[in-house]
């Protein structure tokens, strides 16, 4: 048995040394040639690092040239809702600051599980984005485990930048100027007044479901790709009452087209500070908030995550879109992208335990 000692190596530029009868499936050298092929290892090794050298200077040049290109910002919901709203208001301060444009995409359906899933797909380069909110980002994954997308490891945050609450609407031909007279009413007629909501899994629809249960009564309710749709209903006398975001609820109630019962802040809106909290209105602590914020596929250079919540920051901050979205019922927040990840795995929880509170389940 020959006891010659062999260097081996293999295509990372590893050497194992060993004997000539050890099984290898590295190519074997004799140890006169090891020299020669040490100095073909060096000068590969030195080829690799010009090219991961490249590499990084041609990655951080595009970084700098970012966005070479048009954005497109993903909103899972149909036009005319609160999330709509917020994306149209966002997005053209958006594109001035990029010196881009920026193409809202609207992609409807599954209480916005198609659009949030196309986004979670998308490439990681900084050109789709998407207009997040607490329902397809938190409840729906929680009541949906076949949902097409992780919440949180499926994206990158990049920044929150509203919050919004929900005013309880109906029809003025409805026979209920107050909660206490919606609840008689609901009473006398049990399973007959129908509730809309943009689908299952939405603050919407738990606002509903809460409300619901809390009062004791029996609602029927009836679900839209939207939030619009929904409103337009109950405009039309098709359904008997909506709870949903106040953004596009607001002008059909100043014009009183709507009738206003409750909101679901603890506080009275500025926007409307006659109507009262469902809180005050026999339902203490009753509240419930959707958010708003910017996300990215998982991924997404760091360069690209930073400059958007820059460019974001400074939009909410002027007075003009502060002014705009605060008529429309929003809150104006801002935050960094690692306070935004923790403000959505905390929130993430909390909609999970009011989801399992109230038995709610995905239909």
């Amino acid at each position: 048995m020959s006891t010659a000692l062999y260097t081996t190596y293999d295509s990372g530029f590893r050497y194992r040394y060993g004997h000539a009868n050890t099984a290898s499936r590295s190519i074997r050298v004799p140890c006169h040639d090891f020299f020669q092929l040490k100095n073909f290892a060096i000068a590969a090794s030195v080829v690799v690092a010009h090219a991961q050298a490249s590499f990084l200077v041609t990655h951080a040049a595009n970084a700098q040239d970012y966005p070479a290109r048009p954005l497109r910002l993903i909103v899972p919901w149909p036009p005319g809702g609160g999330v709509d709203i917020a994306a149209r208001t966002l997005g053209p301060k958006l594109s001035e600051q990029l010196a881009q444009s920026v193409v809202v995409d609207n992609r409807a359906g599954a209480a916005g599980m198609i659009g949030t899933g196309l986004a979670a797909r998308a490439p990681a380069d900084g050109y789709t984005i998407l207009l997040g909110a607490a329902g397809p980002n938190a409840i729906v994954p929680t009541l949906n485990p076949k949902a097409p997308y992780d919440a949180l490891k499926d994206f990158a945050e990049v920044s929150h930048f509203a919050n919004t609450i929900y005013v309880m609407v109906v029809n003025p031909s409805l026979p209920a100027e107050s909660i206490k007279q919606l609840i008689a009413l609901a009473k006398a007629k049990p399973g007959q007044l129908t509730i809309g909501a943009s689908g299952t899994g939405t603050p919407a629809h738990i606002s509903g479901e809460l409300f619901r249960v809390a009062a004791g009564i029996s609602l029927t309710p009836v679900f839209y790709k939207g939030a619009s749709g929904a409103v337009i209903d109950v405009l039309g006398g098709q359904i008997s009452m909506t709870i949903e975001t106040i953004s596009p609820a607001l002008p059909h109630v100043r014009a009183g087209k709507l009738r206003a019962l409750g909101v679901t802040a603890l506080r009275r809106s500025t926007q409307l500070p006659d109507v009262p909290t469902i809180a005050e209105s026999g339902f203490p602590g009753f509240e419930v908030i959707n958010w708003y914020g910017v996300l990215a596929p998982a991924g997404t250079p760091r360069t690209v995550i930073t400059r958007l919540n820059n460019e974001i920051t400074r939009i909410v901050k002027t007075p003009d879109t502060r002014d705009r979205l605060i008529s429309y019922g929003l809150e104006v927040v801002t935050s960094s992208p690692e306070d935004y990840a923790a403000f959505r795995k905390a929130d993430l929880g909390k909609w999970a335990k009011i989801v399992k509170d109230i038995h709610l389940k995905y239909e």
